[in-house]
């Protein structure tokens, strides 16, 4: 059987993409980062289907991404703004965009560059840091292991995975 909902799965990454996990919605959301406001604006610069473009914004709105507001008097005419919780989509976007530039280039170069307001410079790579000493950690030095939300499925995985690894129970697998 095909999926076609994430919603059941205890996963913050799965839950994630219930909202965001559709090429369009996070070229939208790019989009709105950008400055786009309008839904012609939308169309024009993706390149979107009316259709799809509708389905793709009331979903943005139905999760709270983005808030809508009437720019007439009548009410036809629309801005769609990022919310809070959209703005909070800021480090996904900008790791994106430096993981394209990196393993996705495009033959002259990156075509944006993502700068400090102030003073134009070019954010720094994201990083994962150290919660304790702030230094740089790559995918060697981390690892997950079972949180206060994990049911009985998810700590027998980590269970699982530790006895493979010769880990006993409560330390985390490397």
């Amino acid at each position: 059987m095909r999926r076609t909902s994430f919603s059941d799965m205890n996963c913050s990454i799965a839950r994630t993409l219930e909202q965001v996990g559709d090429w369009w919605t996070l070229l939208i959301v790019r989009e709105a980062f950008w400055g786009t406001r309008r839904f012609g604006e939308f169309q024009a610069n993706l390149g979107i289907a009316p259709n799809v473009l509708t389905q793709r914004l009331h979903d943005l709105v139905a999760h709270c991404i983005l808030e809508i507001t009437a720019t007439s008097d009548n009410g036809r005419a629309l801005d769609y703004r990022l919310s809070d919780k959209g703005r909070d989509l800021l480090p996904v976007i900008v790791a994106l965009a430096q993981w394209g530039d990196r393993h996705a280039p495009a033959p002259d170069g990156p075509p944006v560059r993502i700068v400090e307001r102030r003073n134009g410079r070019e954010v720094a790579p994201l990083v994962l840091r150290s919660s304790t000493t702030g230094r740089a950690l790559s995918s060697k030095d981390v690892t997950v292991t079972e949180g206060p939300g994990a049911g009985l499925a998810e700590q027998a995985r980590f269970d699982a995975i530790r006895a493979k690894l010769g880990h006993k129970a409560g330390t985390q697998a490397r």
